[in-house]
C-alpha cells in the first residue's frame, strides 16, 4: 500500500495532506517521539491514533490526556500518579497516566500548555523512561511511546523562555505540521460531502448535495476552525434546513459574508464618527477629500489592526495570519504595503 494513501477517518487528498499521511506511516513503524504542530481543528488527534494502530504498540493501550484542561497541580498527579496523603485529598493511591500507558502509546495534547516545573519532569521520562508518583520516592519504569501535540511554535515558547529548550529537541524528533484548511483548499468540498452524508444518515434527513453557491461560499471562507468548524456548519445547516440541496442561506453569515468581522464598540458607528477619531489620533488629515474618504478609513483602520496584532503575536507572521483569518501571503503582502517590515520576523 502507498505511504500517502488517506487514513482511516481522514478526508483529503491534497498534496500537503498526502505528505501527512505518508510521515505518519513511516514515524508509526519506529519508536521514536513525535511532535503535531498545527491549529485547532486540523486533525492532530487523529493523527496522534493513527500513529498508535499502525505501530508496534499498538496492541497496547492508548492514553490521551490534554495539558492545557488541567491546573499543574492536577496535571502532575494525572500524568504521574500519587500517593495515599500527598496532599489534601489523596485519599488512595492514584495510577498515573504514564504507567496506564506502559507498553502502548501516550498522547500529550496541548503541550505548549504545561508548566516549566513538570517539564523537567517530562524531561526524565524521555531521557530515562522513570519517574514518581507524586509524594512517593519509589522509582517506577515505563516502556511507551509519547506523542505529543501542540497549536503554537514551540520554538516562539523556547525564545520567550515559557517552553525548555532541550524538553522541545527531545520531543521534535519526528516532526509533522498539519496543514490549516485554508492551506488545502482542493479537499473542502471533499470533506463537506463526507459531512454531509455523515450527518443525513445520523439526522435521517434528505439533503444529497450542496448547490453550487454553498460550494463557493465554503471555497472562499478562510475557516479559522479548520475542518472542525466545517464539520460544525454542515451538521448545523442539516439540523436547520429542508429538502434535498444544502443552500448557501443556511450556512451561517460570516460564511456568507453578510456579517462585518467584529470591531470595538462605540457609541456612534458612522464613518463620520470613525473618521473624526482618526483625524484626532492624526492618523487622517483633516478636510481629506470625500471620494476618497471612505478607501482611506479603512487603509488605516486595516493598518493599525495589522500592527496590533503583529504586536500581540510578538511578530509571528503565521500567528498574526491566523488571528486575522487571512492567508499568510496575503498578510505577507499587505505588511509589504503599509511598510510594517520592522514588527514582523
Amino acid at each position: 500500500m502507498p505511504d500517502d494513501l488517506p487514513l482511516d477517518g481522514m478526508i483529503g487528498n491534497s498534496p500537503l495532506m498526502k505528505e501527512v499521511y505518508r510521515l505518519t506511516r513511516k514515524a508509526a513503524r519506529s519508536s521514536a517521539t513525535v511532535l503535531l504542530n498545527g491549529e485547532t481543528g486540523t486533525g492532530k488527534e487523529l493523527i496522534a491514533r493513527a500513529i498508535h494502530d499502525l505501530s508496534p504498540h499498538s496492541t497496547g493501550p492508548y492514553v490521551r490526556i490534554n495539558c492545557g484542561a488541567l491546573s499543574e497541580s492536577l496535571l502532575e498527579s494525572e500524568l504521574f500518579g500519587h500517593v495515599k496523603g500527598a496532599f489534601t485529598s489523596a485519599n488512595e493511591n492514584r495510577t498515573g497516566r504514564f504507567e496506564a500507558a506502559h507498553g502502548g502509546t501516550i498522547f500529550l495534547d496541548e503541550i505548549n500548555s504545561m508548566s516549566y516545573k513538570l517539564q523537567v519532569k517530562l524531561l526524565r521520562v524521555l531521557q530515562e523512561h522513570e519517574f514518581e508518583r507524586v509524594g512517593d520516592s519509589k522509582t517506577i519504569r515505563v516502556d511507551c511511546r509519547i506523542v505529543a501535540a501542540t497549536n503554537r511554535d514551540l520554538l516562539d515558547l523556547v525564545d520567550d523562555q515559557q517552553f525548555r529548550e532541550d524538553l522541545y529537541y527531545r520531543l521534535n524528533v519526528i516532526p509533522i505540521g498539519l496543514p490549516p484548511l485554508r492551506e488545502r483548499v482542493e479537499d473542502i468540498q471533499l470533506l463537506a460531502d463526507h459531512f454531509l452524508k455523515k450527518y443525513t444518515s445520523e439526522n435521517k434527513t434528505t439533503m444529497l448535495s450542496l448547490n453550487n453557491e454553498a460550494v463557493q461560499l465554503l471555497l472562499s471562507y478562510t475557516w479559522p476552525g479548520n475542518v472542525r468548524e466545517l464539520e460544525n456548519y454542515i451538521e448545523r445547516a442539516i439540523v436547520l434546513g429542508s429538502g434535498t440541496v444544502l443552500s448557501a442561506e443556511l450556512l451561517p453569515l460570516h460564511v456568507q459574508g453578510l456579517k462585518p468581522i467584529r470591531s470595538v464598540k462605540r457609541k456612534d458607528n458612522s464613518i463620520e464618527s470613525l473618521t473624526a477619531e482618526l483625524v484626532s489620533r492624526n492618523l487622517l488629515e483633516a478636510g481629506s477629500e470625500a471620494e476618497n474618504l471612505y478607501e482611506r478609513t479603512i487603509s488605516i483602520v486595516e493598518k493599525e489592526l495589522i500592527l496590533q496584532v503583529l504586536r500581540m503575536c510578538h511578530g509571528t507572521q503565521t500567528r498574526t495570519a491566523t488571528k486575522l483569518g487571512i492567508n499568510r501571503n496575503t498578510l505577507h503582502k499587505k505588511i509589504e504595503d503599509f511598510s510594517l517590515q520592522s514588527e514582523a520576523r
